[in-house]
């Protein structure tokens, strides 16, 4: 099975911490040269130097918010320029905080439509020239069970993600045809930052301790136990590399069976 990227490049996005962090690190190990995207530039410097590096394996960072538009523009617009085609992208942007649908403001919808749609738009038209020029392309989009199931409580990433995901779905089909293949992975509840923060909420919100919270959502996942950020990588890694070539257009949850749906 071949799962080398060597001579690849590959943008990260959220590569700063926890999934993302993760996921740099799995394609760095199968030959990738690492563009980390984040706004942490003290995380992203800590994190290309850890990176694992063969002879020739060189890794970056472009720190930049992507929620402004014009700053992403230039900022992977210039690290193209310079350092050539990226041919893999991580599309992985933090989401909007916790809270029910009906009580979140008008607002909030619009800034996570610009945060996670709007900014996956600039990047795709950003790198699809040298997709197809050399093609290969793997787009990966890191987004949520709730695509399959919503999920109690998180109403403004509940529909966005949906949004997020017949977007992937659109492209899978209309760049197929030039080697570019656009898929979704889903992750679970996984032991990052994102999960401290809901654990938190749910506490909150239940007046239960962070223990019991804790225990609660465990209980929902078949597996009886969180994912580790690695195993989430490993499956990112596939989907990445030349193995997975006929892989297009699906949502592939991680999630230790937690989903109730197939």
């Amino acid at each position: 099975m071949d799962l080398n990227l060597a001579g690849k490049r590959v943008l990260v996005g959220g590569a700063s911490q926890g999934l993302g962090a993760a996921c740099a690190r799995q394609l760095a190990l199968q030959g990738a040269e690492i563009i980390a995207l984040a706004r942490s530039e003290d995380k992203l410097v800590e994190l290309v130097a850890q990176l694992p590096s063969a002879e020739g394996q060189k890794h970056g960072y472009i720190c930049v918010d992507s929620t402004d538009l014009p700053a992403l523009t230039v900022s992977v617009q210039t690290e193209i320029e310079q350092g050539g085609a990226i041919c893999v992208w991580l599309n992985n942007t933090g989401g909007p905080a916790p809270g029910p649908a009906h009580l979140a403001t008008p607002e909030s919808y619009a800034a996570a439509f610009q945060q996670h749609l709007l900014s996956s738009q600039t990047i795709l038209q950003l790198l699809l020239p040298g997709m197809r020029e050399f093609a290969y392309g793997r787009i990966i989009n890191v987004l949520s069970t709730s695509v399959k199931t919503p999920i109690p409580n998180l109403g403004v990433s509940n529909s966005i993600r949906a949004a997020m995901a017949n977007w992937a779905k659109t492209l899978s089909s209309e760049l197929a045809a030039s080697g570019i293949t656009v898929n979704n992975v889903l992750p679970g509840l996984t032991r990052t930052a994102r999960l401290e923060s809901l654990l938190a909420y749910r506490a909150k919100a239940s007046g239960k301790t962070g223990q019991e919270a804790e225990q609660e959502l465990l209980q929902s996942i078949p597996a009886r136990r969180f994912a580790e950020p690695e195993e989430f990588a490993n499956a990112v890694g596939f989907l990445a590399s030349p193995a997975a070539a006929f892989i297009n257009g699906i949502n592939l949850p991680i999630d230790g069976g937690a989903t109730a749906s197939l």
